[in-house]
């Protein structure tokens, strides 16, 4: 199911990408190209997801962006029947992906109804434009 949106409501912003999520800014450029990147620990090879600046592993500060494949597993999800913002047309659900690489990620799931999903159907990444200045990485399933 695609989440619709109210076009003459304007889509909420969490904050200033820029300032609150400074360590993520690799992965909201990469989202504007249409790919999914990871942040990867340089020392242990872990996958950092949320971004953050030390590794919880091995305390390592040295991380890289790599690309993801972009492919996984729904995990989980919830429906919500009534919208928490004007902006979101309800129902839509918000699910939980497991990408290949071993992280979850949260999103929205297109071109599938909430009462198709079930855990582990497989899934791959798609991009939405949904604002001018916003794309959003989102999830279908995979044919």
């Amino acid at each position: 199911m695609t989440v619709e949106y109210n076009a003459e409501q304007k889509i909420p912003y969490p904050a200033l990408w820029h300032v609150l999520y400074r360590s993520s800014t690799p992965f909201w450029d990469g989202v504007k190209e249409d790919k999914l990147l990871l942040q990867k620990c340089k020392s242990c090879g872990s996958f950092l997801n949320p971004p953050r600046p030390m590794c919880p592993k091995c305390q390592s500060m040295e991380q890289e962006w790599v690309p993801a494949t972009g492919k996984g597993k729904l995990y989980s999800w919830v429906t919500y029947q009534e919208s928490p913002h004007p902006a979101f047309k309800a129902p839509y659900s918000a699910v939980l992906i497991e990408l290949e690489e071993g992280v979850r990620i949260v999103s929205n799931m297109v071109k599938v109804k909430p009462e198709e999903l079930q855990i582990g159907m497989p899934v791959q990444v798609t991009f939405e434009k949904v604002a001018e200045d916003l794309i959003l990485p989102k999830f279908e399933t995979m044919s």
